[in-house]
């Protein structure tokens, strides 16, 4: 028997989830199915947003998962797209009341697939301005990454070590990690 998965969120304690929860179980008492609902009030900029995994993992074949709008869902086209696509993977159909979204249309489906297509553009734009930026700070003189360490540095760390300091003692002396101690040590190995 097909359900009905909502999911509601609001972003602080002060804001209210009435008007989300109304409009879900009005579209649910509308089709005539059962409602299971997961509420919950978490910035979307939270990666932890623990009802968002419950009703993921609750949506079964046959389901409907219904939220008020694509923005209580996720913050990006790319998000979307993945949660959608998790979704599409299990047999569940995704409705946005207020967007008028709706998987288990034909009109639906083609806005899914127009949505995978704003999702590789989206990827695609990041990528676009990540290596722009890259290049006007090399343009700039700027070389990305950690400064190398200089060699006077490898030779104490390579003395303390030997001496018998630990590499958590030397890490924290010179301010590098840990694993820096000892790929400096195994350099000197090879």
């Amino acid at each position: 028997m097909s359900r009905i998965i909502g999911y509601c969120r609001v972003s602080t304690e002060e804001q209210n989830l009435d008007m989300q929860e109304q409009a879900i179980k009005s579209y649910a008492e509308l089709k005539g199915l059962e409602l299971v609902m997961y509420v919950e009030k978490v910035s979307s900029r939270k990666n932890e947003r623990t009802e968002l995994v419950h009703a993921m993992k609750a949506a079964t074949k046959g389901d409907l998962f219904v939220v008020y709008k694509l923005d209580r869902l996720a913050r990006s086209t790319k998000e979307l797209y993945g949660l959608t696509e998790q979704l599409k993977e299990k047999n569940v159909d995704f409705v946005s009341i207020n967007d008028a979204f709706d998987t288990s249309t034909p009109t639906g489906k083609a806005m899914f697939g127009m949505l995978a297509v704003f999702a590789e553009f989206e990827r695609d734009i990041i990528q676009q301005r990540t290596k722009a930026g890259l290049e006007a700070a090399r343009k700039r003189g700027r070389i990305g990454g950690r400064p190398a360490i200089e060699e006077r540095v490898k030779k104490h760390v390579r003395t303390l070590f030997e001496s018998g300091e630990s590499a958590n003692d030397i890490a924290n002396e010179y301010g590098i990690g840990r694993a820096t101690v000892y790929k400096i040590i195994n350099e000197a190995k090879d």
